[in-house]
């Protein structure tokens, strides 16, 4: 059943508080005019849930189950720790539940081909798997920093069938992979869909990903139940770029106000412009990628370079979702620097046998200082978004394994 605030938020304009809307070129008005008006007619078909409850049991491996990490609460010495294994999701990512969903109202529509940016890579993957599954073709943009840095991935989409195209400009990253792919969606917008693989965008996308992505939290709710005899999480801690794994998680808690809810951002190297991607701690309201919200800005009010060891986290804006909920003081900020992330990525692997994305990685991150600040009858629940096969030789390779004995 969809949470009470979920039914009301965003507004028919896709607005969340002041956050959100659609400023898009009038060129696709029209098109996004028709995706708001399918997805809201199809949302409620029973066909169409009854289609993506089937394949996200026999396709997708759902629901993913809550593991309790013992031994790294014991290490931490606080509160208890417990994961919610999106990195068991068919192609290794929370992604998949929007990209199926995503590619199945792209096949009701007609379209014959789906387009999307991805910056790890994972919704690359996970985007050409559903494109594979329901025979659509698959057009990926990505950074070519990332598409170095996330060599696994990039290989895997090609398997899959997928055409990338490699964004050249500017940083080479994330950012620009989504400029390519709306400059490339314009030309196409007839025939394709462009499948946004966050919770950005112009309404209906933030919505509509959040919509999909909600399964995570109303599973980690029945099943957090199972393992503290009916209690809800204390503190639930996800890692946020544009903030789709957290958007996901944190959907079916907005309403329990005693629900600590952490977005955890990227500080990176430092706080300067430039060296991290904090866009919630450091940003300022303003427009980017057709919606409004808080933004890294340059001195000339542009979108700031931004970095973050995870290339799916650097972004210099957020979900405005996100924004709305840090305006209104339902939801906290968490920060993880680079080192912190690479510490708890080994962590983790060690400790648990869990080899976590270097996104995810930020999530463990701050779990493990906020439960050293916690009594041990108190509980957190982390969002392991990922699996970081995709990140196992960059971390190696910058970050030599450490001595297993801690």
């Amino acid at each position: 059943m969809m949470a009470d605030y979920l039914k009301k938020h965003p507004d028919k304009k896709g607005y969340f508080g002041r956050f959100g809307g659609s400023f898009i070129p009038p060129v696709l008005e029209e098109p996004f005019a028709r995706i708001t008006k399918e997805y809201e007619k199809l949302k409620n078909d029973p066909q169409f849930i009854e289609e993506l409850k089937y394949v996200r049991k026999h396709y997708q491996g759902r629901p993913t189950p809550i593991s309790y990490a013992k031994n790294l609460t014991n290490f931490c010495g606080g509160a208890k720790i417990y994961l919610k294994r999106e990195d068991l999701n068919h192609s290794g990512a929370h992604k998949l539940n929007h990209c199926m969903a995503e590619v199945i109202l792209a096949k009701h529509m007609g379209f014959k081909k789906v387009i999307a940016e991805t910056g790890a890579g994972q919704h690359g993957v996970a985007l050409a798997t559903a494109a594979a599954y329901f025979g659509l073709e698959c057009e990926i943009h990505m950074g070519e920093v990332d598409i170095k840095k996330e060599h696994p991935n990039v290989v895997r989409m090609k398997i899959l069938g997928a055409k990338i195209i490699p964004a050249t400009h500017g940083l080479k990253t994330l950012k620009e992979a989504v400029d390519s792919a709306f400059e490339s969606y314009i030309g196409q917008a007839d025939t394709s869909i462009y499948c946004i693989g966050s919770v950005v965008g112009p309404h209906p996308f933030p919505m509509m990903v959040r919509d999909f992505q909600s399964i995570v939290g109303f599973e980690s709710k029945e099943q957090f139940a199972e393992h503290e005899n009916g209690a809800l999480p204390d503190n639930i801690v996800a890692c946020v770029g544009g903030g789709s794994n957290s958007m996901g998680i944190f959907s079916a808690f907005i309403d329990d106000k005693q629900v600590n809810l952490y977005g955890v951002e990227p500080m990176g190297r430092g706080d300067k412009i430039g060296e991290h991607s904090a866009t919630l701690t450091y940003g300022e309201e303003g427009v980017m990628h057709g919606f409004n919200s808080i933004m890294l800005k340059d001195e000339k009010g542009e979108p700031a370079p931004v970095y973050s060891i995870g290339s799916g986290i650097d972004y210099p804006s957020v979900g405005p979702e996100h924004a709305y909920l840090k305006d209104i003081g339902r939801t906290k900020v968490g920060l993880c620097d680079d080192k912190e992330a690479v510490d708890a990525f080994y962590k983790l692997s060690q400790l648990e046998g869990i080899i976590p994305a270097l996104e995810s990685a930020h999530a463990v991150g701050f779990a493990m200082k906020l439960a050293k600040t916690l009594p041990k009858d108190k509980t957190i629940l982390v969002n392991v978004s990922g699996r970081g096969d995709k990140d196992i030789d960059f971390v190696v390779e910058n970050h030599p394994i450490p001595n297993a004995k801690f």
